[in-house]
């Protein structure tokens, strides 16, 4: 019997969003991916403020000004840590997430968010600029595995019609962080000389929710049943999941998916570089993430308020036009959850990325003739708008969604590794090369994120089938061809072979069943 139809009986009945599965989905949000978009955001409105104290300390210690240029070079280290620190926190997931769990590594990484909440909450009263560079490394990593984690752990809970919609919501959960810090950093609320150490420190108090609260909901059924082989908890956990008794046929496709992949053994990162089953979605997943972050987000945030500023935008009015920004951040991809499962992945990057180059090519122009059209900077307002909302449908979410599809159990927590490595360190070569891009090129260094994203557009659709609503072994059966390999899965045996050379990726790839 085919693995179709052995599975054709749970295709058929669609999972809900049942109680257990949209608060353990809040939770782990809120608790961890909240604090990722936090963080990004919550240094850029009291910089100023912060910078101050930087100078008062350093007088106060050595009785004289702090030189202009140390004082960039320790901002800058304070900000520049903290991507660091999530590329620190991605080499971290493989072993932690095989070792304790999904659940359990999300419980374990609010170290890496209470302790440097309390350090930098404290380092007005500790008179130290150095405890807070060194809570910016510890807030990194933290943000490190809970980009690669969440993804990884809910994408493991959630039914596969709805595997879309709920690995969007981390995303959202880091577009409401960041607003949440450009809220606070109103210079009228926590933006101030006085609120900013509260305001730094604040990042601690989703990890104390989630300490508390996501202990009561399951680990995820998958490694329970296929890494740690209890499939008692796993049907437990799997029931409480789906708000319903019968779950044989799910936990069935899970066996298929063990048997498929018992060969392989649990993957390394220097495994999956060399397993040839797994070669184009390796390639996929390096592309969009370097996709997402190369394509000029980060820059398009750098170069707003002096945007907005041309605009005639007064500066004290700035940081309401930023709120308004991220804002539209939140709604766009609000509007992704819910129109995922309807048009898919592939069409979400497609479009998200071609509007991204769009805008990057209009905002090249506007900003040209910002000076000498008396209309075009309202059309450089308008252009960061639109690229906010085409890489808040697409770049911005979905890669997390697509990663967590493309690998099974073995090989998925080294792939998220290599991704989040590829992600925080793309992350920081933007934010070290654009201000050097900026001075060089002026307006014309969008024309190179417009560049990036029509590469990336090209590879998606050449690339990277659509994924929505397919099982974890479906999707590998896609690739299967594409990589010249066979996948075979039996009751007795199983191999996992390479294609015979001249088979060509026309041809159909095997699968046997229970």
């Amino acid at each position: 019997m085919g693995y179709e139809e052995n599975c054709e009986k749970y295709v058929e009945r669609k999972g809900r969003l049942t109680t257990v599965l949209a608060l353990a989905t809040l939770i782990s949000a809120f608790g961890s991916s909240f604090q990722y978009g936090y963080n990004v955001a919550v240094v850029n409105s009291p910089s100023p403020f912060i910078q101050t104290f930087y100078n008062q300390t350093y007088m106060d210690r050595y009785g004289e000004p702090m030189d202009s240029n140390f004082l960039t070079l320790l901002w800058s280290l304070s900000v520049s840590m903290y991507p660091l620190g999530g590329f620190l926190g991605s080499l971290m997931v493989a072993p932690l997430v095989n070792k304790i769990g999904r659940r359990g590594t999300l419980l374990f990484n609010n170290i890496f968010s209470i302790v440097p909440a309390v350090m930098m909450g404290l380092s007005e009263v500790a008179k130290s600029y150095e405890i807070i560079i060194v809570a910016r490394i510890l807030v990194g990593i933290c943000a490190g595995l809970s980009s690669n984690v969440v993804p990884m752990y809910l994408g493991e809970l959630s039914p596969k019609n709805l595997r879309g919609a709920i690995g969007i919501v981390p995303q959202l959960f880091i577009t409401i962080g960041i607003l949440t810090a450009q809220v606070f950093g109103i210079r009228g609320i926590l933006g101030n000389s006085s609120g900013w150490p509260f305001m730094l420190a604040l990042t601690g108090v989703p990890a104390v929710i989630e300490l508390f609260l996501l202990p009561f909901f399951p680990e995820s059924p998958r490694y329970m049943l296929i890494q740690r082989g209890d499939e008692k908890t796993a049907r437990r956990d799997l029931q409480r999941l789906r708000g319903r008794e019968d779950v044989d046929e799910e936990l069935q496709e899970m066996r298929v998916e063990e048997q498929s992949e018992r060969a392989e053994g649990r993957l390394s990162v220097l495994n999956l570089f060399s397993f040839r089953s797994l070669r184009w979605q390796l390639v996929s997943i390096i592309v969009m993430n370097m996709g997402q972050q190369l394509s000029g987000v980060n820059a398009i945030y750098y170069y707003a308020d002096s945007i907005y500023a041309t605009a005639g935008v007064r500066e004290n009015d700035i940081q309401y036009v930023t709120v308004g920004t991220g804002a539209v951040n939140v709604f766009m991809t609000i509007a992704a959850v819910f129109i995922v499962e309807a048009s898919g992945r592939r069409l979400l990057l497609l479009s998200g990325f071609g509007i991204c180059c769009g805008a990057c090519i209009l905002l090249t122009i506007a900003l040209t003739f910002q000076t000498s059209v008396e209309w075009m900077p309202y059309l450089s307002i308008t252009c960061v708008i639109i690229y906010v909302s085409g890489h808040a449908i697409g770049p911005s979410p979905i890669p997390y969604v697509v990663t967590t599809e493309m690998f099974r159990q073995s090989s998925r927590p080294a792939a998220f590794m290599v991704a989040g490595s590829v992600h925080w360190l793309s992350n920081f070569t933007v934010g070290l090369v654009f201000p050097f891009l900026e001075k060089g090129l002026g307006s014309y260094s969008f024309i190179l994120f417009a560049f990036i994203c029509l590469a990336t557009l090209a590879y998606i659709w050449w690339v990277i089938p659509e994924t929505k609503n397919k099982t974890f072994l479906e999707i590998s059966q896609m690739f299967a061809e594409r990589n010249g390999a066979e996948i075979l899965v039996g009751t007795e045996d199983l191999d996992l072979k390479e294609a015979k050379p001249g088979s060509g990726w026309q041809e159909e790839t095997k699968v046997t069943a229970f």
